[in-house]
């Protein structure tokens, strides 16, 4: 941070920041041209250009909310790809942000340790009926009393549109404007950390969506037309402009927001030959700016990689933990018996891959995939502690890119869902659950954009070709009943109900969660130790039963549960039970249990 007057400010390379009290300092990198000009309350102004590239102007008695543009040679005018915030969408000026204007009341908050956390997946559009940062606050306590310990919020850089996931914004700098104000977005933060709840961002840096990307218009080496991803060209990370632009995203929401954490998507699409590589770059300057705070980052990775998330010292000192899609789809083909696309590598000995996935982290540590025609996925895991894995049964991506964004509360029965959930919540993993989830929400969550036009066409058309390989797609009229995600219905029936979880069945599945969650509170996050490794063993057991324990800090944790329709044996554990689904009450784990039944037990040396 640097003080400089009345002002604290992120020290942003890119973008407008204040100076001082009315002084301004644009600055954007536009190797492309050798003139351009800064456009502030309608008057445009040349800047200076250095030899690299950059654009600078100081800017007197200027104050914040007034709106800017940069104006192009050939008079095409582009939004700051640094602003804070729009005056309008993505194709319009940005406007000027006083970030110490909001007076924060928990700004002491240092956060909590990654053992404590239970995160808690949600879509601000979606989350309520208002779809807007203010509206989340609302929410919080009901968060706070289930026992959640961290929300993650889906991307909410500016987007084109009013709707969509977030993973196609253009301005990653600035909260949406449909969401709220910058300020609405601190006081989302700060409520959560009144009532200790941490709150984690999902960041996209391995693309830029379709519509509002004007970067290819003045700054072209910005991106690599060599390398491609599933998204278009790629990032040139190695350059020094590119890599400040993401450095400084991440150290800008970690410090003038005060989140928590960061989400890192898809970062196998994140490639540079620079060393070291952007990711550990950024990780080191996060964690270096910020001593002294609980900053906890997170990866998404389908490579199944280790060495991003190696203790040192007993502390992360690169990346916290990472998604673990192979428990998911594991944990998927056991209730669904599903083996379309990617569970094709899951849909053989499921229930072998779920126990290594709990007592190793990752399924695949090097083995062929199928779905990966055969070729090698994954590094050894079991070394590393037992919370560098988030589990999860659903997310945003495992229910909403499925054609019609069912829940696992419309595809299994409410018995296999519990004890699932019994085994997710109760693992010495770190648990995530996605929105709605606490009461079995059956509401879809579906694919939605808020495009026009050709776009629009390509986006929805597109979408209906990717089913078209699973049998239950490839007839034209079924394919047609895929949703259109452009429609407005398509956004407004993803909306979570909330008075779901005052029915019956949602007042029982919420009474589970609770109970679970404070089971943990109380018995497993006392064992956890960060930088410990700590894989478990797998039990042997009648087919059908998963037996797994752990040795945590002086005690044993077991878990014992019957995944089939028959009673199952599996080998006697000795210790307390904390926790039996179903309403069986037991002292001791038995040599037996009936279908679908769970039991967690813990000896204690």
């Amino acid at each position: 941070m640097v003080e400089t007057g009345d002002f604290t400010v992120f020290p942003k390379r890119w973008g407008a920041e204040f100076v001082r009290a009315g002084d301004v300092r644009f600055r954007i990198w536009a190797p492309d041209h050798t003139r351009l000009s800064l456009r502030l309350s309608g008057e445009d102004t040349p800047m200076s250009r250095d030899e690299d590239g950059w654009f600078e102007l100081l800017a007197s008695g200027v104050e914040a909310g007034a709106p800017y543009a940069f104006v192009l040679p050939d008079g095409l005018m582009v939004p700051d790809p640094a602003s804070r915030a729009q005056e309008g969408d993505v194709h319009g000026p940005s406007l000027l942000v006083d970030p110490t204007a909001y007076r924060w009341t928990n700004a002491n908050w240092r956060g909590r340790p990654w053992t404590e956390a239970v995160v808690y997946e949600l879509h601000i559009g979606t989350f309520t009926e208002e779809g807007t940062f203010a509206a989340a606050i609302e929410r919080l306590p009901h968060l706070a009393g289930l026992g959640v310990t961290a929300i993650e919020l889906m991307p909410i850089g500016q987007f084109s549109g009013n709707r969509g996931w977030g993973y196609d914004g253009v301005l990653p700098y600035a909260p949406h404007n449909a969401y709220g104000h910058p300020d609405d977005l601190k006081r989302l933060v700060d409520t959560a950390h009144q009532l200790n709840l941490m709150v984690l961002l999902d960041v996209v840096y391995n693309h830029f969506g379709p519509d509002g990307n004007y970067l290819p218009a003045y700054a072209s080496a910005f991106f690599d037309e060599a390398r491609h991803t599933p998204w278009g060209a790629a990032i040139a990370y190695g350059k020094q402009p590119v890599r400040q632009f993401f450095i400084d995203n991440a150290l800008y929401w970690l410090d003038e927001f005060n989140f928590d954490g960061l989400r890192l998507d898809a970062i196998d699409q994140i490639k540079d030959d620079r060393q070291p590589e952007l990711l550990i770059e950024l990780a080191r300057a996060a964690r270096e700016t910020l001593p002294g705070r609980h900053i906890h980052l997170v990866t998404e990775d389908n490579r199944n990689v280790a060495y991003l998330h190696e203790r040192s010292q007993g502390q992360a000192s690169q990346y916290t933990a990472e998604w673990n899609d192979d428990f998911h789809n594991a944990a998927h083909c056991l209730l669904t018996g599903e083996r379309d696309g990617y569970y094709e590598d899951f849909a053989d000995d499921s229930l072998a891959k779920l126990a290594r996935c709990m007592t190793e982290g990752f399924a695949y540590q090097g083995e062929p995939s199928p779905h990966a025609d055969g070729n090698a996925r994954g590094e050894p895991s079991a070394h590393l502690p037992t919370t560098a894995f988030i589990d999860f049964l659903q997310n945003h991506d495992q229910v909403g890119n499925r054609a019609t964004g069912e829940r696992l509360s419309l595809l299994v029965e409410s018995r296999q869902l519990e004890v699932m959930t019994t085994i997710l919540l109760l693992s010495p993993h770190i648990p995530m659950l996605f929105m709605g989830e606490e009461w079995d929400e059956t509401r879809p969550f579906l694919f939605f954009t808020d495009y026009h036009g050709d776009l629009a066409d390509a986006v929805r058309d597109g979408r209906r070709r990717e089913f078209a390989k699973f049998p239950a797609f490839q007839a034209e009229d079924s394919r047609e009943a895929i949703p259109d995600p452009n429609a407005m219905s398509t956004f407004a029936s993803s909306k979570i109900d909330w008075s779901a979880m005052e029915r019956s069945s949602g007042k029982v599945r919420l009474e589970l969660i609770r109970a679970l969650l404070e089971t943990r509170r109380q018995h497993i996050v006392p064992l956890l130790e960060d930088g410990v490794a700590s894989p478990g063993t797998v039990i042997e057991a009648q087919a059908g039963m998963l037996a797994v324990d752990w040795s945590l800090n002086n005690a044993v944790l077991r878990i014992r549960a019957n995944l089939g329709d028959r009673p199952g044996r599996c080998a006697g554990a000795r210790g307390s039970v904390i926790f039996s689904s179903g309403e069986i009450d037991l002292a001791a784990v038995p040599d037996e249990l009936a279908p679908w039944h769970a039991v967690v037990a813990l000896e204690r040396s």
